[in-house]
């Protein structure tokens, strides 16, 4: 296998790109992100370490359990998510 040097020269037609609108980019290939999507990223970069969790046995209703197990994996997460959400907005009181 021969080493080729790789050019250092761009091909990209820069003065083409820059002349180009936002519509007239192609984004058929790439999927649209949803709410959804950015509500399950996580970025933690720069910011103090995620607490460990404390495992805790709680009764909730049936209902309501099976109402989260049915929202798929990470229910337990989101169960989190609500019950510190509801911490925060009453904290300030």
């Amino acid at each position: 296998m021969s080493k080729k040097p790789t050019s250092s020269t761009s091909q990209t037609d820069w003065d083409r790109l820059d002349a180009m609108d936002d519509e007239d980019i192609d984004l058929s290939d790439i999927p649209e992100v949803t709410p959804e999507m950015f509500a399950r990223a996580v970025a933690r970069r720069g910011l103090k370490p995620i607490e460990s969790k404390k495992q805790v046995t709680l009764r909730l209703d049936a209902d309501v359990l099976e109402w989260f197990r049915a929202q798929g994996r990470g229910y337990q997460t989101k169960i989190n998510a609500l019950l510190r959400a509801y911490a925060d907005a009453h904290r300030s009181r």
